[in-house]
């Protein structure tokens, strides 16, 4: 068994492992795999659906019998995840830090912090200088 503080490259291991020993590297295509993303996503999205405030959706998450089906979902969400990367050969850890020195380009902390609408407010400063 995995211990519960397992890094990524345990993880990685672990889910390789368990697609390789069922022979499903046969049907994760990119497209099967994005698709099934985008469904755990959708699962985890319904837990929260007609949540209007966040106090709402974080009583949601205490709630001791939805807890673990969230966490379910946001587990499957990384199994192909992190399945899609092993596949494909995405270093997910390059991929997020890559991804995180752009934004950070992109929504610089004195135009985005505090801001929900960081594009709007990006564009804005971008267009006028």
């Amino acid at each position: 068994m995995v211990k519960s503080k397992a890094g990524l490259r345990v993880l990685k291991a672990v889910i390789r492992k368990f697609v390789n020993e069922r022979n499903w590297e046969q049907f994760h295509s990119p497209k099967n795999l994005s698709m099934s993303l985008a469904i755990e996503a959708a699962e985890l999205m319904e837990h929260f659906q007609w949540t209007n405030t966040v106090k709402e959706a974080v009583d949601i998450l205490a709630d001791k019998k939805k807890r673990p089906e969230i966490e379910d979902e946001i587990a499957d969400i990384a199994i192909y995840l992190v399945d899609f990367c092993n596949l494909y050969g995405v270093d997910l850890e390059k991929a997020v830090f890559r991804k995180i020195r752009k934004n950070s380009k992109k929504y610089p902390v004195k135009l985005a912090k505090g801001k929900i609408d960081k594009y709007t407010t990006y564009k804005r400063k971008s267009c006028s200088g």
